[in-house]
Order: structure tokens, then sequence, then C-alpha cells
């Protein structure tokens, strides 16, 4: 079996297979319908507390893709003074 990474704004393949959507929030510009995917997995994507403490900065992950351990604390101290 082979997986092939591809933006929802590309064309659905002709070839079949399943097409299923990776991301928590739905994107922008896409209806249900035109999207044909096979399934969306919202529940295995990055927590919206997470995704707000990335916030597209690749300088906050390491060459693992994990957060580092210093920029995991500043996260730690900053959800506990935003109400989390």
């Amino acid at each position: 079996m082979s997986i092939v990474l591809k933006r929802i704004y590309d064309e659905p393949p002709r070839l079949g297979g399943q097409r299923i959507l990776i991301d928590r929030v739905w994107p922008r510009g896409i209806s249900k319908e035109n999207a044909r995917l096979d399934e969306w997995m919202k529940e295995i994507t990055p927590s919206p507390s997470l995704r707000k403490w990335f916030n597209h900065d690749p300088e906050k992950f390491g060459n693992s893709g994990k957060p580092t351990k210093k920029n995991s604390i500043k996260m730690k101290k900053s959800k506990k003074g935003c109400g989390n």
C-alpha cells in the first residue's frame, strides 16, 4: 500500500483509492461535496491549543518534528495563564 500526500485543493485522482482529510479545521473555499472525501480524521490532529501555540512558526520545532523541550515548557506555562 502506498500513501500519496496532496493538498485538498488538488483535483482528486481518477485512479481511485481513499481520499482522507487530516486537519482539525475545514479548508476555506471547499464544499464538503466538492472535496469528495472518504473520511475526515480531525481527531488525530494537534489540539487547538497546540495549533495556536505553534502559529506556523517552524523555529518552535526541532529536527524531529516535535516541540523542543524549551518550547514545550513555554507552552505549558502559557496554557496556565490562558484559563486552560
